[in-house]
């Protein structure tokens, strides 16, 4: 069956379609998920809620650009939208940082499942800044505008992210230890 058959099938409310659909794309959006979410039961919290979102709107979606691309743009938004319930972003000033780089060679020597963990347990904020600027390709003035926050904030939520992971990796920490040294 093909992704259009699929599509149609959602938009009939078909639930072997629906189910199809979720299995296709289940484990592409729960990585996404993982990046926004502090562990795994909150990242499927999210998937759950984003492909609520999906098979209710999937008549809106148009055809114009990626049907992947269309539902991530959910998933994230539904990882966003369950901070702004539960967690106060709050602006840390509009001060500007330089630009903090973690060398590539740093990163060689962990597992993806490390660095994804050290992501994870970054304080909400910067959490949020890292992976749609790092992760996601947004503009600082894109975050700023999903996530109510000045550009400035951004981007030093953005350095302040890079910051601890930098101390993270070089100091190869357990995870458990950066929520206690960054008041989480």
């Amino acid at each position: 069956m093909s992704l259009e058959d699929l599509i149609q099938g959602c938009i009939r409310q078909k639930s072997s379609s629906q189910e199809a659909l979720y299995n296709m794309y289940k484990n592409t959006l729960f990585v996404l998920c993982l990046k926004y979410c502090q562990n795994e039961a909150e990242a499927e919290d999210n998937l759950h809620n984003a492909f609520i979102e999906i098979f209710t709107n999937i008549k809106q979606y148009k055809g114009n650009g990626s049907f992947e691309g269309w539902m991530k743009r959910i998933t994230i938004n539904k990882a966003i939208d369950s901070y702004k319930k539960s967690y106060q972003l709050t602006p840390i000033g509009d001060k500007t940082f330089p630009d903090t780089e973690i060398e590539e060679q740093e990163l060689d020597e962990y597992s993806l499942d490390y660095i994804l963990s050290l992501v994870q347990a970054l304080p909400n904020q910067y959490r949020l800044v890292f992976c749609l600027y790092e992760l996601d390709d947004y503009s600082h003035a894109e975050i700023a505008e999903m996530l109510n926050i000045s550009t400035g904030t951004s981007k030093s939520n953005l350095h302040r992210a890079k910051m601890i992971l930098k101390e993270q990796i070089k100091a190869n920490t357990p995870v458990h230890n950066i929520n206690m040294r960054y008041g989480k």
